[in-house]
């Protein structure tokens, strides 16, 4: 079906829309099922809301939080979200997205620990001493989206991938013992982001940097390459190396593409012969292989934004318009994680892409719960366009339309055009003049 912009004006015209589309999203108008907590590990979570990971790139040049930083996370810490995922930080410094990424490291752990402090405290002043949001550090390397001098940089795991190579850059090919160096950084950030407090640590493997690009590297030879036990390996170490040191102390985690979108064999989780339909075997193998390293939960994402970010993030406007309805893109992503949840039923999941659905995304949430396709909802966009969605929607039965994320992707084009990310429309007072200037520039 052809794209179309949210326009329902209630839950009836919204349900019915879904099914003239054979779109099968469950709906609840009871959202009681996100308020329940959820035991991980050691702790509990207290409700199913995750704040996901979103880069602000307003850190400092040397990695650490800045003012901008601060003022994002204290507000979802009064959000009221069980979960907060703290972004990506990059364990080396090659590997940062931009020069304003935060990073790990003996330098800046300590401010890290401070943003994390302070989250906590936002969400204990607003909320009581008895709610401790759970915590998630997400450590990375951007590999094929490095940038960290401001111009790119890419190191890739395959050169020869004609969907993402791009004319005028130059690849840097990570060898073998070069990952196996890298393994180590991990480690080293584990240990770090433990001592200043995190519950967790994402082991990020998503949207094609470079621990997502080795798990599609079909044509990459050598250790990390070919074959799934190889393209498993780097992250399979990296956990085993921190469970030596750490053992259970700390909970990792992945942030895991499922479905790339991306044409064999450059795409992980594609069919073969139909790159448009999800494969999910191997994906699902991986999911079997991380529970026997007593990982207990995965964030599940799909598709790459900087090729094709409708698969991940359904808009109303974008780069380019999709040919397929937003409400088809949500219903795909939340089929998905039905059928990884089907096959690892054991497995903590957290689905994402509902920010389109404004309103209706709680009462989404909330019935993929109870019927058990996932077990955690993390939302994006929204929390940057309304950070207390989840105080709305919990203590007034429903979010304020006025109020949410219009899926306009402006605070992805902020990032594009280098500046720092936030909402455009909902927090203009800081953020249009740097949407303007990066226009300008």
């Amino acid at each position: 079906m052809e794209h179309h912009r949210f326009d329902y004006a209630d839950s009836n015209e919204f349900i019915e829309a879904g099914k003239k589309m054979d779109a099968d999203i469950p709906f609840s108008e009871n959202i009681e099922a996100l308020k329940t907590p959820l035991v991980l590990g050691r702790k509990t979570i207290p409700n199913r809301i995750v704040i996901n990971p979103m880069e602000g790139c307003d850190g400092t040049s040397d990695g650490k939080p800045d003012e901008l930083t601060y003022r994002r996370y204290q507000r979802f810490g009064r959000s009221g979200a069980g979960m907060i995922w703290f972004e990506a930080t990059a364990v080396v410094d090659e590997g940062r997205a931009n020069p304003r990424q935060l990073s790990i490291n003996k330098d800046t752990y300590q401010d890290l620990g401070k943003l994390r402090e302070k989250t906590i405290q936002a969400a204990k002043e607003t909320y009581g001493e008895e709610f401790t949001p759970y915590t998630v550090l997400q450590l990375t390397h951007s590999g094929r989206y490095s940038k960290p001098k401001g111009k790119p940089a890419p190191i890739v795991a395959v050169e020869e991938n004609p969907f993402l190579k791009k004319a005028d850059q130059t690849y840097q090919v990570i060898t073998d013992t070069e990952l196996a160096q890298l393994e180590e950084e991990y480690v080293k950030a584990a240990v770090l982001a433990k001592e200043i407090g995190f519950d967790a640590v994402d082991i990020k493997s998503c949207h094609g940097y470079l621990l997502s690009e080795i798990l599609s590297a079909h044509t990459r030879e050598g250790e990390y390459g070919g074959t799934l036990e190889n393209r498993m390996r780097f992250t399979l170490n990296v956990i085993r190396k921190i469970k030596e040191v750490l053992g259970d102390e700390l909970e990792i985690t992945l942030r895991m593409n499922a479905y790339d979108a991306i044409a064999y064999p450059f795409g992980w989780g594609v069919d073969r012969a139909d790159h448009r339909k999800p494969d999910l075997t191997e994906p699902v193998v991986y999911l079997k292989q991380l529970q026997a390293l007593g990982v207990k939960m995965v964030n599940i994402s799909i598709g790459n934004p900087y090729y094709n970010p409708h698969i991940g993030r359904p808009y109303d406007a974008g780069y380019y318009i999709p040919d397929e309805h937003p409400m088809e893109g949500v219903a795909r992503f939340l089929k998905i994680l039905k059928d990884l949840k089907d096959q690892v039923p054991q497995m903590i999941l957290v689905t994402s892409g509902l920010s389109w659905l404004r309103t209706f995304g709680p009462n989404v949430a909330a019935a993929g719960i109870e019927e058990g396709w996932f077990d955690l909802v993390g939302f994006g966009r929204q929390a940057f366009a309304y950070p207390e969605f989840v105080q709305d929607a919990f203590g007034n039965g429903a979010m304020k339309k006025e109020k949410c994320c219009i899926a306009c992707s402006k605070c992805s084009e902020i990032m594009r055009d280098g500046g720092k990310a936030g909402c455009v429309i909902k927090d203009k007072e800081i953020y249009l003049d740097i949407y303007r200037q990066g226009k300008k520039d």
